[in-house]
């Protein structure tokens, strides 16, 4: 176990260059089974769920070489259709296995997926959708088993614009006979980088990155071209937060500001100077954050829910009342009873979803404990702008999609340590 030691205070300034994105390269990793040759991947995040990635890879046959941020895949060898347990339940997105490998081998045995506790993420679309192409599945507990004699496209219409569910149909349909269509298809740019990785190896795919995605089978792919991961969306708008909330200034290389529209507009709300360039963000913060009338997650291209815990941090020492409403996930709140606990004003509506912060002067440091992703990220950040000393725990869960923020931050002038217990 691992923490987070961070005495606040100090301004983030400097430069800084974004690396891979998480959720672009988990469903990369899972697309590399679809083929049979030697992969190349570069830009890869070293991040706790790409070593879980390459577990299973190396688990179910597959040889794997990663150096720096460059991975090598040789998917050549014959593979193994069970997934095991133990490494299936330490991410989410695990469960974009059982559509890759159907796609090669017709079969799969899955558990149900890990992650971060968000409350109820189901399954049912990637289910439902793979069995309007043939697939049989049974659920025996917590075990998937998937069988297909053969995998038939299919028209497919998506109640929600699930991005984990569009992922995983795309990886199936890429070999199926016939066309697929995906309907209500989530837009988001890690799909259409998903999609640009299938196209490389040989598959037929329109309309990645709209609401529709036509896929036309094909009988074999092949290994293609280098792929070079996108940037981490995600990323790049924690660390544009964490300079706003210490009212700092930053300036990003290696990024796709199209792709942080929703977030550099937020920011630009709350008084945020902000100038793009082709791959580059430069932030100005003021002396201090406006507070929003009200900010609500939605699909891409709307506010991402992965932003949410960290504008509520930010938030919380704004001047003036916000409120900010959660639509994609039911559970996404534990990161505000900790900033409460760091004298935040947030208060939570009965179902937890929407929250009226009263933006506080000032937050002090505190022992905090993450419980997700993005909460964990959004206490590093109130820690930096807290008085005293905050300790934030459970830095595994931080340590799944930020590969060095210890590191990161305080080359850009944070006092922070990550350390032992």
């Amino acid at each position: 176990m691992r923490q987070y030691r961070i005495r606040g205070g100090k301004r983030i300034a400097g430069e800084f260059c974004v690396g891979g994105a998480k959720n672009a390269v988990l469903p990369i990793l899972a697309a590399v089974c679809l083929n049979e040759g030697v992969n190349e991947i570069h830009n890869c995040p070293p991040i706790a769920d790409t070593f879980a990635s390459i577990e299973i890879l190396e688990s179910i046959g597959c040889q794997v070489e990663f150096e720096g941020t460059t991975l090598k895949v040789d998917t050549s060898g014959a593979l193994s259709h069970d997934i095991p347990d133990e490494i299936v339940g330490k991410m989410r997105s695990s469960i974009l296995f059982m559509g890759a490998m159907m796609g090669r081998m017709g079969k799969v045995n899955i558990a149900m997926p890990g992650g971060c506790k968000l409350g109820a993420r189901a399954i049912d679309m990637h289910i439902y959708g793979l069995a309007a192409m043939g697939a049989i599945i049974c659920i025996e507990g917590d075990k998937l088993r998937c069988e297909a004699k053969v995998l038939k496209g299919a028209k497919i219409r998506l109640h929600t614009a699930s991005v984990g569910a569009t992922e995983n149909l795309m990886l199936a349909a890429v070999k199926a006979k016939g066309k697929t269509v995906i309907e209500n298809a989530a837009r988001e740019p890690e799909i259409v980088d998903l999609a640009k990785f299938l196209v490389g190896m040989g598959a037929k795919i329109e309309g990645a990155g709209t609401d529709k995605i036509l896929i036309t089978g094909v009988d074999s792919l092949h290994a293609g071209k280098p792929h070079h991961i996108m940037p981490d969306r995600i990323v790049a708008g924690t660390y544009l937060v964490a300079a706003a909330i210490t009212r700092g200034c930053i300036r990003l290389h290696d990024v796709c500001p199209p792709d942080l529209a929703p977030v550099i507009a937020v920011l630009k709300e709350m008084g945020c100077y902000i100038h793009s360039g082709r791959n580059c963000i430069t932030l100005v913060a003021p002396e201090r954050l406006k507070a929003l009338p009200h900010l609500v997650t939605e699909v891409h291209p709307g506010f991402p829910t992965d932003m949410q815990a960290q504008f509520v941090a930010a938030l919380s020492v704004a001047e003036g009342t916000s409120t900010v409403t959660e639509t994609i996930f039911e559970s996404r709140h534990a990161h505000a009873l900790d900033l409460n606990h760091m004298g935040a004003g947030i208060e939570m509506s009965k179902d937890s979803r929407t929250f009226t912060i009263e933006g506080k002067a000032s937050l002090h440091g505190e022992v905090v404990k993450a419980q997700d992703l993005r909460g964990g990220a959004a206490l590093v950040l109130a820690g930096l702008v807290a008085e005293g000393e905050t300790v934030v725990q459970n830095a595994h869960y931080v340590e799944r999609g930020y590969a060095c923020i210890a590191k990161d931050l305080r080359g850009l002038g944070a006092d922070i340590m990550l350390e032992d217990i």
